[in-house]
């Protein structure tokens, strides 16, 4: 790993951003032809996809799949082994792998070849070592149903994610999943760095404080999506419609203070992980235009009033709503939206999301094209 991240840092600060160039720093370097190459394609990524102007200290070590060897026997305590590659001629070694329990299905898929593998990675976190290893593998593309059941969800700051399934035009059972922890959580992250920098603490510091927020805030992410799921699922036929805010962030201009809040928000994450999550049980995720989805009645359509963060009001004197909670108002019409003459949007691809240092350069944001054959995951280890 050490050699590995030399390696890199030589190449990223020869400002190398072409493979060629990359491969003439790296040659003289003790690491496999594996690790070669994935530095080979990842150097000019950085350079040339997110413009990043530093490196953090933390960079796994990444190999193509050419190196990927992997052994199972139901005998061993633990069944999986993955040899590790080294460079020399038998310095190669297999260490046993504690795998997610959940990921066992596919975790035999790739040793039986089932699946196709990516790159893989090598992380050090604290006492442990972590194997990513990205796949891919097809997945048919969930189909709507005739008499299907819209499941809206409105994504906001004061509840995270809030649900309602619409049933012969009427709101059911709504869903709920208080955004309290993640605001608290943003809000200390933004002060404690803040401070940190201030005191000018040492770069670790901040970075391990700041890993510890993602690492929290990332967990919400996929409880509340795994949640959403489950929820659609309880119901006949679900189609989980979303609002296309791909461009939302673009637009926002409501003054620094504001605006820090706003961006905040994991709109981007929570609706990729909520689709990903969607496809893998066979639910279908449809797009809607999310103009006045907040300020509009679901059961009269008149523009109403949201004077409070939970309240909704509406002004029509004839309809029988007069007050609602707003987020389960805004859900009802997210789902309202799904109808047989073409409000629902087509899927597009969005433009990229990530911090411009590379950071994440391994998170996925945007949500993904309408004809998509491929899904992709990571496998790490558990526990």
């Amino acid at each position: 790993m050490a050699t590995y991240r030399r390696a890199l840092s030589e190449s990223f600060e020869s400002g190398a951003d072409t493979q060629t160039a990359v491969n003439d720093v790296v040659t003289g370097y003790t690491l496999t032809s594996y690790a070669k190459d994935a530095l080979k394609n990842y150097v000019p990524q950085l350079r040339r996809t997110y413009n990043a102007s530093e490196l953090d200290d933390d960079h796994p070590v990444r190999f193509t799949n050419r190196g990927w060897r992997l052994d199972h026997s139901e005998d061993r305590t633990h069944e999986f082994c993955w040899r590790v590659p080294q460079a020399g001629r038998g310095n190669a070694f297999w260490i046993p792998l504690r795998i997610n329990p959940e990921q066992r299905e596919l975790w035999g898929e790739l040793f039986d070849g089932e699946v196709t593998v990516g790159e893989f990675r090598l992380q050090e976190h604290r006492t442990n070592w972590v194997l990513h290893v990205t796949v891919e593998y097809a997945v048919a593309e969930p189909e709507e149903s005739d008499d299907p059941t819209p499941v809206g969800f409105d994504i906001g700051e004061s509840k995270l994610l809030t649900g309602c399934a619409c049933q012969d035009d009427t709101p059911t059972q709504p869903y709920i999943y208080d955004g309290g922890r993640a605001r608290q959580l943003r809000k200390e992250m933004f002060t404690t760095l803040r401070r940190l920098q201030q005191r000018d603490a040492a770069e670790w510091r901040v970075d391990e404080r700041f890993n510890h927020y993602q690492n929290a805030l990332t967990d919400i992410v996929e409880k509340a999506s795994r949640q959403a799921v489950e929820y659609a699922s309880s119901f006949e036929n679900p189609v989980i419609v979303l609002e296309d805010l791909s461009y939302i962030r673009e637009h926002l201009d409501y003054g620094k203070w504001m605006n820090r809040r706003l961006h905040n928000w994991a709109f981007a994450r929570l609706t990729g992980r909520i689709e990903d999550k969607a496809r893998d049980a066979g639910i279908p995720v449809r797009f809607v235009n999310p103009a006045y989805t907040s300020q509009t009645c679901h059961a009269c359509g008149h523009l109403g009033s949201r004077n409070s963060q939970a309240a909704f009001r509406c002004t029509n004197a004839e309809c029988w709503v007069t007050e609602y909670q707003a987020d389960i108002n805004a859900a009802a019409n997210i789902a309202g939206r799904l109808n047989p003459w073409g409000e629902s949007l087509s899927l597009k691809t969005t433009g990229d999301d990530s911090p411009r240092d590379g950071s994440t350069l391994d998170s996925a944001t945007a949500h993904s094209g309408p004809s998509a054959k491929l899904a992709q995951t990571t496998l790490g280890e558990w526990g």
